[in-house]
């Protein structure tokens, strides 16, 4: 492992009340005493102050805002001495980027465009870099993207690396590969320090309930049809997300500036397989048996450009000294324990629905 290059102190943070985000400020404040940060949010259907209840309220400040507002982006940077950006703030539905599009353009790319500017405007025009360098500290913006930009593969071909074409199928890992290239440019061209890393599927806590792992939990509660697409022989790798947000960490303080960082969790499972083992350990749970709930699988017709396998190769990464610890069971059951308390809590689950035996709290 390289020595540490960069020591995070003032952290900028956007999307923090969303999935990962939120997750990523309770293990930044866990992980680093030293740290203070902005979280900064748009409040959107996706993002939601329940998911930062519990973190240290003296070591963080939450700012509602849009990353399209750079003005305000800038003054955040300028009043708090930004040092680090970690910019997770993006549409990410791809079905609802199949709906209205013009939404994904104009957060994931025209909101990028503005993150950067500020950034330069800030750090590199105003000089706030030259000023923390005084006193040995430095700055940097990390872009967090997806491993959908780079298209889909075949089920026997090697994974994506950090050099693999860029052949995005929907509009939303179109919008997040024009982020990337955007970094990438403001990088080469006016020599801002970035970082970027590309990522596999994220499951874990605080993950809205939309996405495939809280439906299928809710579903489950519910006794309702759980939808697959097609043959649900899509083959996805899973990533728990605080292994996610470790990873975000160590590349934020060991990467290379200009480099980028597949992050995967060595951990592919098709889609028809993932919903089959979520039913069974829900079962588990609810102290039901597990044919109960395996019987609500319906398939579905499938979505249009549904990319068949992601792969990530995170050898790069694992040079660097970062690898995935959860293991996959674990990780599962801990989120279907998460989403079960979090769904009968808000009353989406009917009384007689809920099998509970005892133990089955928020973990």
């Amino acid at each position: 492992m390289s020595a540490t290059v960069h020591s995070p102190r003032s952290v900028l943070i956007t999307g923090a009340a969303g999935f990962i985000g939120s997750n990523l400020v309770h293990r930044l404040l866990h992980l680093d005493d030293r740290v203070r940060i902005v979280a900064f949010d748009k409040l959107t259907y996706a993002g939601s102050l329940d998911n930062l209840v519990g973190a240290a309220p003296d070591r963080y400040t939450f700012v509602q805002g849009d990353i399209c507002d750079a003005t305000l982006v800038a003054k955040l940077i300028r009043e708090h001495q930004i040092d680090t950006i970690l910019h997770l703030a993006a549409e990410s539905h791809v079905d609802r980027s199949i709906d209205g599009p013009a939404a994904f353009v104009q957060t994931n790319v025209v909101g990028t465009y503005a993150m950067l500017e500020a950034a330069r405007t800030v750090w590199l025009i105003e000089g706030l870099a030259k000023t923390l360098a005084q006193t040995g500290q430095t700055v940097r913006f990390h872009h967090v993207s997806t491993d959908e930009v780079y298209g889909d593969l075949d089920l026997h071909e090697p994974g994506f690396t950090e050099t693999t074409p860029y052949q995005p199928s929907s509009p939303y890992s179109a919008s997040k590969a024009g982020s990337d290239h955007l970094v990438r440019a403001w990088g080469r061209t006016f020599a801002l320090p970035a970082t970027l890393s590309n990522c596999s599927n994220n499951y874990g806590p605080r993950q809205h309930a939309e996405k495939l792992i809280p439906t299928v939990v809710r579903k489950c509660l519910q006794r309702q049809p759980i939808p697959v697409y097609g043959k649900g022989d899509n083959v996805r790798d899973w990533l728990y997300v605080v292994d996610h947000c470790d990873a975000l960490w160590h590349i934020v303080r060991h990467g290379g500036q200009g480099e980028t960082y597949n992050v995967g969790g060595n951990n592919e499972w098709s889609n028809l397989q993932l919903v089959q083992t979520l039913a069974t350990l829900t079962a588990q749970a609810l102290g039901v048996p597990a044919d109960e709930l395996l019987g609500l699988i319906t398939f579905v017709t499938d979505r249009p450009g549904h990319d068949r396998r992601y792969a990530i190769d995170a050898s790069k990464l694992a040079g660097l000294g970062w690898e995935p610890t959860t293991a996959f069971h674990d990780g599962l059951l801990t989120t279907i324990l998460w989403y079960i308390d979090k769904f009968r809590r808000e009353g989406l689950v009917e009384p007689g629905r809920l099998g509970l035996q005892t133990g089955t709290g928020a973990a």
